[in-house]
């Protein structure tokens, strides 16, 4: 081998090494694509219901303060698996009422606690927030949040 690399040597190791690098690249996001969607998103479980609880969710701004699977505001707890910290995952009717008394319980009052905003949903609105958030519960989110309390 050359001891001087010449331009069209680093030409060529520029290109191939981009060349590479960009396949890789492309070979992981669509694996990562495919196993979203396939995998983890539990995507046949998705209702007209589920739709409305997620746009009632950004609607309302709830990610201002909440956070799902670690993604939003940490000032108030997360709520992926919440539905199961309440023993109510696998009861849709349990996790309305759970919600529907936290919702019209707030703001709580208590001093020095920070308050939830009352929002006065309606009951079919707070019957789909309280589906969407059972559906959050059944995602595969590989071990988040790292802990029972959320």
């Amino acid at each position: 081998m050359r001891d001087v690399m010449t331009k069209s040597m680093a030409r060529n190791i520029f290109y191939g090494g981009s060349l590479f690098f960009i396949i890789i690249f492309l070979g992981l996001s669509l694996h990562s694509h495919r196993y979203i969607v396939t995998t983890s998103t539990n995507a046949e479980t998705l209702t007209e219901s589920v739709a409305h609880g997620k746009r009632l969710w950004e609607k309302h701004a709830c990610i201002n303060c909440h956070t799902i699977m670690g993604e939003g505001a940490y000032f108030a707890p997360e709520l992926a698996n919440v539905t199961t910290r309440w023993g109510v995952a696998d009861d849709p009717d349990g996790a309305f009422e759970m919600l529907d008394g936290w919702m019209k319980a707030q703001p709580s009052g208590v001093e020095g606690r920070r308050q939830m905003p009352r929002f006065d949903l309606n009951p079919e609105e707070t019957r789909a927030l309280a589906d969407f958030l059972r559906w959050v519960d059944s995602i595969d989110a590989q071990g988040w949040p790292p802990n029972d309390a959320g």
